[in-house]
C-alpha cells in the first residue's frame, strides 16, 4: 500500500471527508510550488494534485488555463515538475498525485512517465482525457499497475451508465466525480441535483468518491460531508494567490484552508 492507500484509510477511520487541493507546478513559479504544497501539508490537506502545465487544458476553466500559460511561458518543462515531486515527497508526508493531460503522458512516454513518476514520489495519477477504451494500445493502466501509481478515474454528471460501468471495472485509489459538467472554476452555488448524482455513483463504485469542479467554500465541503470522501478545492486556492502580495500568499492559504476546518 502505497501513501495515498494509506491516507485514504486514515480518512475512512476519521469518518470526516478529506480535502485535496491543487497547484499548477511552476506558478506563479516553481519555488512558490514547492512552498504552497508545504503550507498545505502544514494546514489539514490530506492529498495534493500537482499540475504538469499544458497548453490546452481542456478540463479547466480560465483561472487554471491562465496559471497553466504562465507556467509554460516561464519554461516549466515535465522534467520540472518530476523535480518538484521528487523534492516535495522527502518533505511533506502527504500523499501527491500528478494530474497531467494524456498528450504529455503520450509524448514523454507513457512507462517512461509512470516509471519516472513513482521514482519520484507519485502517489498515483490524474489523467482526465486519457482514451479509457484505448488501453490495448495505450497500455497506460498496465504501467500503472506495475509501477504501483493509482490511476484515477474521472468522471461527470453526463457519464453514462455505459461509462459508469468501465470505469467502475478499473477505479482504484478513489474516483474524482466532477461537480460540473464543464470546465474546473470556483463558483458560489452547487449544482442542485449533486447529492442525486452522488448517490448513483456509489451504486457503481465500491471506491472513495472526491468531488471537486466549483467547490470553493467551507458550506461546500459541509454538504458534501454526508456524500462523499474527498472534496476538491483547486480555482479557489489559485485565485488566493492571484489577489495576494507576494509576501502573503502562504498565510492567506493558510487562513483560507484554517477556515474550511
Amino acid at each position: 500500500m502505497n501513501r495515498l492507500g494509506e491516507q485514504l484509510q486514515t480518512i475512512k477511520e476519521k469518518q470526516k471527508i478529506g480535502l485535496m487541493t491543487h497547484v499548477i507546478v511552476g506558478y506563479p513559479d516553481l519555488e512558490t510550488t514547492i512552498s504552497l504544497v508545504k503550507t498545505m501539508a502544514d494546514n489539514g490537506v490530506d492529498i495534493v494534485e500537482l499540475q504538469i502545465p499544458f497548453s490546452d487544458p481542456l478540463a479547466d476553466g480560465p483561472t487554471i488555463m491562465r496559471a497553466c500559460e504562465k507556467s509554460l511561458e516561464q519554461g516549466t518543462t515535465v522534467k520540472d515538475a518530476f523535480v518538484a515531486m521528487e523534492r516535495l515527497t522527502k518533505e511533506v508526508s502527504i500523499p501527491l498525485l500528478f494530474m497531467a493531460y494524456y498528450n504529455t503522458v503520450f509524448v514523454y512516454g507513457v512507462e517512461k512517465f509512470c516509471r519516472d513518476a513513482k521514482a519520484a514520489g507519485a502517489s498515483g495519477l490524474i489523467v482526465p482525457d486519457m482514451p479509457l477504451d484505448e488501453e490495448s494500445e495505450e497500455h497506460f493502466f498496465a504501467a500503472c499497475k506495475k509501477y504501483d501509481l493509482h490511476h484515477i478515474q474521472v468522471i461527470s454528471p453526463a457519464s453514462t451508465e455505459s461509462r459508469l460501468k468501465k470505469n467502475a471495472e478499473i477505479a482504484n485509489g478513489f474516483v474524482y466525480f466532477t461537480a460540473k459538467q464543464g470546465t474546473t472554476g470556483a463558483q458560489d452555488s452547487l449544482d442542485p441535483q449533486l447529492q442525486s448524482h452522488l448517490e448513483k455513483i456509489k451504486h457503481y463504485f465500491d471506491v472513495p468518491i472526491a468531488v471537486g469542479f466549483g467547490i470553493s467554500t467551507k458550506e461546500h465541503v459541509t454538504m458534501l460531508e454526508k456524500s462523499a470522501d474527498i472534496a476538491v478545492i483547486g480555482s479557489k486556492i489559485i485565485n488566493i494567490v492571484d489577489n495576494s502580495r507576494v509576501e502573503e500568499r502562504e498565510q492567506n492559504v493558510a487562513e483560507f484552508l484554517r477556515g474550511l476546518e
